[in-house]
Protein backbone atom coordinates (compact mmCIF):
# COMPACT_ATOMS: atom_id res chain seq x y z
CA UNK A 1 0.00 0.00 0.00
CA UNK A 2 2.72 2.48 0.96
CA UNK A 3 4.43 2.46 -2.42
CA UNK A 4 1.16 3.30 -4.17
CA UNK A 5 0.82 6.44 -2.06
CA UNK A 6 4.31 7.83 -2.67
CA UNK A 7 4.43 11.16 -4.47
CA UNK A 8 7.23 13.49 -5.50
CA UNK A 9 8.30 16.86 -4.12
CA UNK A 10 11.55 18.65 -3.35
CA UNK A 11 11.83 17.87 0.35
CA UNK A 12 15.09 16.72 1.93
CA UNK A 13 15.33 13.86 4.43
CA UNK A 14 18.30 12.89 6.62
CA UNK A 15 18.62 9.67 8.60
CA UNK A 16 21.47 9.72 11.12
CA UNK A 17 22.30 6.30 12.54
CA UNK A 18 24.32 6.40 15.74
CA UNK A 19 25.18 2.72 15.64
CA UNK A 20 24.20 0.85 18.81
CA UNK A 21 23.01 4.06 20.50
CA UNK A 22 20.60 2.43 22.98
CA UNK A 23 21.95 1.51 26.38
CA UNK A 24 21.25 0.46 29.95
CA UNK A 25 22.26 2.11 33.26
CA UNK A 26 26.04 2.10 33.72
CA UNK A 27 26.72 4.80 36.34
CA UNK A 28 24.45 6.30 38.99
CA UNK A 29 21.50 4.58 37.35
CA UNK A 30 22.08 6.44 34.07
CA UNK A 31 22.62 5.20 30.52
CA UNK A 32 25.31 6.56 28.20
CA UNK A 33 22.78 8.95 26.62
CA UNK A 34 21.76 10.20 30.05
CA UNK A 35 25.39 10.67 31.15
CA UNK A 36 26.36 12.58 28.01
CA UNK A 37 26.36 16.39 27.97
CA UNK A 38 24.16 17.05 24.92
CA UNK A 39 22.78 20.60 24.90
CA UNK A 40 22.05 20.56 21.16
CA UNK A 41 20.25 17.20 21.23
CA UNK A 42 18.31 18.30 24.32
CA UNK A 43 17.16 21.48 22.61
CA UNK A 44 16.16 19.53 19.51
CA UNK A 45 14.33 16.87 21.51
CA UNK A 46 12.02 19.47 23.06
CA UNK A 47 10.65 20.45 19.64
CA UNK A 48 10.73 17.00 18.03
CA UNK A 49 8.71 13.78 18.08
CA UNK A 50 10.35 11.00 20.09
CA UNK A 51 9.67 7.31 20.43
CA UNK A 52 11.30 3.88 20.36
CA UNK A 53 11.68 1.42 17.50
CA UNK A 54 11.98 -2.36 17.67
CA UNK A 55 14.61 -3.45 15.11
CA UNK A 56 13.31 -6.96 14.31
CA UNK A 57 10.83 -8.24 16.88
CA UNK A 58 10.25 -8.16 20.62
CA UNK A 59 13.09 -9.90 22.42
CA UNK A 60 15.13 -10.51 19.25
CA UNK A 61 18.73 -9.25 19.20
CA UNK A 62 19.51 -7.96 15.70
CA UNK A 63 22.73 -7.99 13.75
CA UNK A 64 23.80 -4.89 11.85
CA UNK A 65 22.28 -6.16 8.60
CA UNK A 66 18.72 -6.63 9.87
CA UNK A 67 19.02 -3.48 11.98
CA UNK A 68 19.81 -1.29 9.00
CA UNK A 69 17.40 -2.98 6.60
CA UNK A 70 14.60 -2.13 9.02
CA UNK A 71 15.62 1.53 9.10
CA UNK A 72 15.69 1.56 5.29
CA UNK A 73 12.05 0.38 5.20
CA UNK A 74 12.53 -3.34 4.59
CA UNK A 75 11.02 -5.85 7.00
CA UNK A 76 14.12 -7.75 8.22
CA UNK A 77 12.01 -10.82 8.94
CA UNK A 78 11.34 -11.07 5.19
CA UNK A 79 14.88 -10.29 4.00
CA UNK A 80 17.47 -12.52 5.62
CA UNK A 81 20.90 -11.64 4.28
CA UNK A 82 23.48 -14.42 4.41
CA UNK A 83 26.73 -14.12 6.31
CA UNK A 84 28.81 -14.48 3.19
CA UNK A 85 27.11 -11.49 1.57
CA UNK A 86 27.60 -9.34 4.65
CA UNK A 87 31.26 -10.31 4.93
CA UNK A 88 31.91 -9.61 1.26
CA UNK A 89 30.05 -6.31 1.29
CA UNK A 90 31.70 -5.38 4.54
CA UNK A 91 35.12 -5.78 2.95
CA UNK A 92 34.15 -3.76 -0.09
CA UNK A 93 33.62 -6.57 -2.60
CA UNK A 94 30.89 -6.02 -5.16
CA UNK A 95 28.29 -8.79 -5.23
CA UNK A 96 26.28 -9.46 -8.39
CA UNK A 97 23.44 -11.76 -9.44
CA UNK A 98 26.09 -14.08 -10.86
CA UNK A 99 27.88 -14.49 -7.55
CA UNK A 100 28.01 -16.63 -4.45
CA UNK A 101 29.74 -14.97 -1.50
CA UNK A 102 31.40 -16.89 1.32
CA UNK A 103 32.72 -16.02 4.73
CA UNK A 104 36.03 -17.80 5.41
CA UNK A 105 38.37 -18.42 8.32
CA UNK A 106 42.06 -19.13 8.06
CA UNK A 107 42.66 -22.21 10.20
CA UNK A 108 45.42 -24.52 11.39
CA UNK A 109 45.15 -28.18 10.43
CA UNK A 110 47.30 -31.27 10.76
CA UNK A 111 47.08 -34.08 8.25
CA UNK A 112 46.30 -37.65 9.26
CA UNK A 113 46.48 -40.07 6.32
CA UNK A 114 45.86 -37.09 4.06
CA UNK A 115 42.81 -35.91 6.01
CA UNK A 116 42.86 -32.32 7.34
CA UNK A 117 42.14 -32.37 11.09
CA UNK A 118 41.34 -28.93 12.51
CA UNK A 119 43.73 -27.90 15.28
CA UNK A 120 42.66 -24.24 15.52
CA UNK A 121 39.60 -22.92 13.70
CA UNK A 122 40.96 -19.36 13.81
CA UNK A 123 44.66 -19.97 13.14
CA UNK A 124 45.58 -18.38 16.47
CA UNK A 125 43.86 -15.16 15.40
CA UNK A 126 46.79 -14.25 13.19
CA UNK A 127 47.57 -10.51 12.91
CA UNK A 128 45.67 -8.66 10.20
CA UNK A 129 48.96 -7.83 8.45
CA UNK A 130 49.73 -11.54 8.21
CA UNK A 131 46.23 -12.14 6.86
CA UNK A 132 46.85 -9.61 4.10
CA UNK A 133 50.12 -11.27 3.10
CA UNK A 134 48.54 -14.71 2.90
CA UNK A 135 45.44 -13.46 1.13
CA UNK A 136 47.61 -11.76 -1.49
CA UNK A 137 49.30 -15.10 -2.14
CA UNK A 138 45.89 -16.72 -2.73
CA UNK A 139 44.81 -13.85 -5.00
CA UNK A 140 47.88 -14.27 -7.17
CA UNK A 141 47.49 -18.03 -7.51
CA UNK A 142 43.72 -18.57 -7.71
CA UNK A 143 42.14 -16.21 -10.20
CA UNK A 144 39.74 -18.61 -11.93
CA UNK A 145 38.39 -22.10 -11.52
CA UNK A 146 37.17 -23.17 -14.94
CA UNK A 147 34.93 -20.36 -16.15
CA UNK A 148 34.34 -19.05 -12.62
CA UNK A 149 36.21 -15.93 -11.48
CA UNK A 150 37.49 -16.03 -7.89
CA UNK A 151 37.65 -12.84 -5.81
CA UNK A 152 39.28 -12.86 -2.36
CA UNK A 153 39.55 -10.03 0.17
CA UNK A 154 41.31 -10.06 3.53
CA UNK A 155 39.47 -9.11 6.70
CA UNK A 156 40.49 -8.64 10.30
CA UNK A 157 42.70 -11.23 11.99
CA UNK A 158 41.75 -14.70 10.67
CA UNK A 159 38.76 -13.68 8.52
CA UNK A 160 38.44 -13.19 4.80
CA UNK A 161 35.71 -13.15 2.17
CA UNK A 162 35.48 -15.02 -1.11
CA UNK A 163 33.24 -14.43 -4.11
CA UNK A 164 32.73 -17.00 -6.86
CA UNK A 165 31.61 -15.11 -9.96
CA UNK A 166 29.86 -17.31 -12.52
CA UNK A 167 29.44 -16.33 -16.19
CA UNK A 168 25.62 -16.25 -15.96
CA UNK A 169 23.10 -15.25 -13.26
CA UNK A 170 22.50 -18.06 -10.79
CA UNK A 171 19.23 -19.77 -10.05
CA UNK A 172 17.67 -19.37 -6.64
CA UNK A 173 19.01 -22.05 -4.32
CA UNK A 174 22.49 -22.07 -5.84
CA UNK A 175 23.94 -21.03 -2.49
CA UNK A 176 22.60 -24.08 -0.65
CA UNK A 177 26.04 -25.49 0.06
CA UNK A 178 27.16 -26.88 3.42
CA UNK A 179 29.91 -25.20 5.45
CA UNK A 180 33.32 -26.84 5.62
CA UNK A 181 33.91 -25.69 9.20
CA UNK A 182 33.24 -28.60 11.61
CA UNK A 183 32.70 -26.01 14.40
CA UNK A 184 35.02 -27.87 16.74
CA UNK A 185 38.75 -28.56 16.96
CA UNK A 186 39.92 -32.14 16.60
CA UNK A 187 37.46 -32.93 13.81
CA UNK A 188 38.12 -33.29 10.11
CA UNK A 189 37.39 -30.31 7.90
CA UNK A 190 34.23 -31.04 5.94
CA UNK A 191 33.71 -31.15 2.20
CA UNK A 192 31.27 -28.63 0.71
CA UNK A 193 28.13 -30.45 -0.38
CA UNK A 194 25.22 -29.27 -2.50
CA UNK A 195 21.83 -29.38 -0.80
CA UNK A 196 19.93 -28.57 -4.00
CA UNK A 197 20.48 -29.48 -7.66
CA UNK A 198 21.10 -25.79 -8.43
CA UNK A 199 24.00 -25.72 -5.93
CA UNK A 200 25.90 -28.62 -7.50
CA UNK A 201 28.31 -26.51 -9.57
CA UNK A 202 28.92 -24.10 -6.70
CA UNK A 203 29.84 -27.02 -4.44
CA UNK A 204 32.22 -28.40 -7.08
CA UNK A 205 33.94 -25.03 -7.46
CA UNK A 206 34.17 -24.69 -3.66
CA UNK A 207 35.72 -28.14 -3.34
CA UNK A 208 38.37 -27.32 -5.93
CA UNK A 209 39.02 -23.94 -4.31
CA UNK A 210 39.61 -25.58 -0.92
CA UNK A 211 42.04 -28.05 -2.54
CA UNK A 212 43.99 -25.31 -4.31
CA UNK A 213 44.08 -23.09 -1.22
CA UNK A 214 45.34 -25.95 0.94
CA UNK A 215 48.18 -26.61 -1.51
CA UNK A 216 49.16 -22.92 -1.55
CA UNK A 217 48.95 -22.55 2.23
CA UNK A 218 50.57 -25.86 3.23
CA UNK A 219 53.89 -24.28 4.27
CA UNK A 220 52.29 -21.62 6.46
CA UNK A 221 52.99 -22.09 10.16
CA UNK A 222 49.46 -21.32 11.39
CA UNK A 223 47.12 -20.33 8.55
CA UNK A 224 47.61 -23.48 6.48
CA UNK A 225 43.94 -24.06 5.59
CA UNK A 226 40.68 -22.25 4.81
CA UNK A 227 37.29 -23.07 6.32
CA UNK A 228 34.28 -21.87 4.33
CA UNK A 229 31.04 -20.69 5.93
CA UNK A 230 27.84 -18.91 5.03
CA UNK A 231 27.48 -19.50 1.28
CA UNK A 232 25.01 -16.87 0.09
CA UNK A 233 23.63 -15.23 -3.02
CA UNK A 234 22.69 -11.60 -3.46
CA UNK A 235 19.17 -11.26 -2.06
CA UNK A 236 16.42 -10.00 -4.33
CA UNK A 237 15.50 -6.68 -2.77
CA UNK A 238 13.44 -4.05 -4.53
CA UNK A 239 15.32 -0.84 -5.23
CA UNK A 240 14.97 1.89 -2.60
CA UNK A 241 14.24 4.65 -5.11
CA UNK A 242 11.65 2.53 -6.92
CA UNK A 243 9.85 1.82 -3.65
CA UNK A 244 9.96 5.22 -2.00
CA UNK A 245 10.65 7.72 -4.79
CA UNK A 246 13.79 8.99 -3.08
CA UNK A 247 17.19 9.56 -4.67
CA UNK A 248 19.28 8.24 -1.80
CA UNK A 249 22.90 8.70 -0.78
CA UNK A 250 24.79 6.75 1.88
CA UNK A 251 27.72 8.33 3.72
CA UNK A 252 29.63 5.85 5.86
CA UNK A 253 33.22 5.14 6.87
CA UNK A 254 32.90 1.38 7.45
CA UNK A 255 32.55 -0.89 4.38
CA UNK A 256 29.73 -3.06 5.78
CA UNK A 257 27.33 -0.14 6.01
CA UNK A 258 28.19 1.11 2.55
CA UNK A 259 27.56 -2.43 1.39
CA UNK A 260 24.17 -2.64 3.05
CA UNK A 261 23.17 0.66 1.48
CA UNK A 262 24.37 -0.43 -1.96
CA UNK A 263 22.33 -3.61 -1.57
CA UNK A 264 19.12 -1.56 -1.67
CA UNK A 265 20.37 0.69 -4.46
CA UNK A 266 21.59 3.79 -2.63
CA UNK A 267 24.42 5.80 -4.12
CA UNK A 268 27.35 5.04 -1.85
CA UNK A 269 29.99 7.60 -0.90
CA UNK A 270 33.28 6.39 0.51
CA UNK A 271 34.65 8.68 3.18
CA UNK A 272 37.59 8.36 5.55
CA UNK A 273 37.94 9.91 8.96
CA UNK A 274 35.18 10.56 11.46
CA UNK A 275 32.07 12.60 12.10
CA UNK A 276 33.46 15.87 10.77
CA UNK A 277 34.55 14.31 7.48
CA UNK A 278 31.14 12.67 7.05
CA UNK A 279 29.34 15.95 7.72
CA UNK A 280 31.57 17.75 5.25
CA UNK A 281 30.60 15.20 2.60
CA UNK A 282 26.92 15.64 3.50
CA UNK A 283 27.20 19.37 2.92
CA UNK A 284 29.00 18.88 -0.40
CA UNK A 285 26.33 16.52 -1.76
CA UNK A 286 23.25 18.03 -0.17
CA UNK A 287 21.81 19.52 -3.35
CA UNK A 288 22.19 16.27 -5.32
CA UNK A 289 19.93 13.86 -3.40
CA UNK A 290 16.59 13.69 -1.59
CA UNK A 291 17.54 11.27 1.19
CA UNK A 292 20.77 10.88 3.11
CA UNK A 293 21.85 7.98 5.31
CA UNK A 294 24.66 9.09 7.59
CA UNK A 295 26.31 6.34 9.64
CA UNK A 296 28.36 6.85 12.82
CA UNK A 297 30.06 3.70 14.05
CA UNK A 298 32.02 4.37 17.23
CA UNK A 299 29.01 4.45 19.56
CA UNK A 300 28.63 0.75 18.81
CA UNK A 301 32.35 -0.04 18.95
CA UNK A 302 32.75 1.39 22.45
CA UNK A 303 29.55 -0.31 23.58
CA UNK A 304 30.91 -3.67 22.43
CA UNK A 305 34.15 -2.97 24.27
CA UNK A 306 32.23 -2.24 27.47
CA UNK A 307 33.73 1.26 27.38
CA UNK A 308 30.76 3.42 28.38
CA UNK A 309 32.91 6.53 28.79
CA UNK A 310 34.11 6.17 25.20
CA UNK A 311 30.51 5.80 24.03
CA UNK A 312 29.58 8.94 25.98
CA UNK A 313 32.42 10.85 24.29
CA UNK A 314 31.20 9.91 20.82
CA UNK A 315 27.66 11.00 21.70
CA UNK A 316 29.04 14.34 22.90
CA UNK A 317 31.15 14.69 19.76
CA UNK A 318 28.05 14.17 17.65
CA UNK A 319 26.15 16.70 19.74
CA UNK A 320 28.82 19.31 19.04
CA UNK A 321 28.52 18.60 15.31
CA UNK A 322 24.71 18.60 15.24
CA UNK A 323 24.34 22.35 14.43
CA UNK A 324 26.05 21.79 11.08
CA UNK A 325 23.32 19.28 10.15
CA UNK A 326 20.57 21.62 11.35
CA UNK A 327 22.09 24.47 9.31
CA UNK A 328 21.15 22.53 6.17
CA UNK A 329 17.51 22.90 7.27
CA UNK A 330 16.31 19.43 6.25
CA UNK A 331 12.55 18.97 6.03
CA UNK A 332 12.84 15.75 8.03
CA UNK A 333 15.70 14.79 10.32
CA UNK A 334 15.75 11.45 12.12
CA UNK A 335 18.37 10.51 14.70
CA UNK A 336 18.34 6.92 15.93
CA UNK A 337 20.35 3.68 16.00
CA UNK A 338 20.15 0.35 14.22
CA UNK A 339 20.03 -1.50 17.54
CA UNK A 340 21.02 -1.05 21.18
CA UNK A 341 24.53 -1.89 22.35
CA UNK A 342 24.57 -1.49 26.13
CA UNK A 343 28.10 -1.24 27.49
CA UNK A 344 27.10 -3.49 30.38
CA UNK A 345 26.35 -6.29 27.91
CA UNK A 346 29.35 -5.63 25.62
CA UNK A 347 27.25 -6.49 22.59
CA UNK A 348 24.05 -5.95 20.67
CA UNK A 349 20.83 -6.38 22.61
CA UNK A 350 17.09 -6.80 22.13
CA UNK A 351 16.14 -3.48 23.76
CA UNK A 352 14.09 -0.91 21.81
CA UNK A 353 16.06 1.98 20.30
CA UNK A 354 15.35 5.69 20.87
CA UNK A 355 14.17 7.70 17.86
CA UNK A 356 14.04 11.46 17.34
CA UNK A 357 12.10 12.87 14.38
CA UNK A 358 12.25 16.61 13.60
CA UNK A 359 9.82 18.14 11.11
CA UNK A 360 7.41 21.09 11.03
CA UNK A 361 4.51 18.69 11.64
CA UNK A 362 5.19 17.19 15.06
CA UNK A 363 3.37 17.75 18.33
CA UNK A 364 6.62 18.22 20.25
CA UNK A 365 6.99 19.23 23.86
CA UNK A 366 6.62 15.69 25.22
CA UNK A 367 10.30 14.97 25.89
CA UNK A 368 13.11 17.02 27.37
CA UNK A 369 16.16 15.07 26.22
CA UNK A 370 17.19 12.45 23.65
CA UNK A 371 17.42 9.52 26.04
CA UNK A 372 15.76 6.13 26.38
CA UNK A 373 13.44 7.21 29.21
CA UNK A 374 12.47 10.49 27.57
CA UNK A 375 11.84 8.68 24.28
CA UNK A 376 9.33 6.47 26.07
CA UNK A 377 7.31 9.61 26.82
CA UNK A 378 7.24 10.67 23.18
CA UNK A 379 4.38 10.91 20.72
CA UNK A 380 5.72 8.20 18.39
CA UNK A 381 5.33 5.40 20.93
CA UNK A 382 7.02 2.07 20.23
CA UNK A 383 6.88 0.84 16.63
CA UNK A 384 8.64 -1.59 14.23
CA UNK A 385 11.80 -0.11 12.72
CA UNK A 386 10.69 -0.82 9.16
CA UNK A 387 7.77 1.60 9.68
CA UNK A 388 10.16 4.50 10.21
CA UNK A 389 10.22 5.18 6.47
CA UNK A 390 6.43 5.68 6.60
CA UNK A 391 6.91 8.43 9.16
CA UNK A 392 9.73 10.07 7.22
CA UNK A 393 7.69 10.10 4.01
CA UNK A 394 4.57 11.37 5.77
CA UNK A 395 6.43 14.19 7.53
CA UNK A 396 8.06 15.19 4.22
CA UNK A 397 4.57 15.35 2.63
CA UNK A 398 5.50 12.59 0.20
CA UNK A 399 2.46 10.37 0.85
CA UNK A 400 -0.94 10.87 -0.73
CA UNK A 401 -4.16 10.29 1.19
CA UNK A 402 -5.36 6.71 1.33
CA UNK A 403 -8.92 6.14 0.19
CA UNK A 404 -11.75 8.54 -0.56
Amino acid sequence: MLEALVKQNNTKLILVVLDGIGGLPVEDGKTELELAHTPNLDKLAKVSALGMHIPVDIGITPGSGPGHLGLFGYNPAEHNIGRGILEALGLGLEVRDTDVAIRANYATVRYEQGRPIVVDRRAGRIPTEENRRITQKLKENIRKIGDVEVLIESGMEHRCAIVFRFPEPLEEGSDMVTDTDPQKEGLEALEPKALTPQAKKVAEVAKEFVRLAAEILKEEEKANYLLLRGFSQKPKIKNFEERFGLRACAIAVYPMYRGLASLVGMQVVKVEGGIQEELQKLEELYKDYDYFFLHIKKTDSYGEDGNYKGKVRVIEEFDEALPSILSLNPDVLVITGDHSTPSVLKGHSWHPVPVLLKSPYVLGGTSQRFTEKEALKGELGIFPAYKLINLMLAHSLRLAKYGA
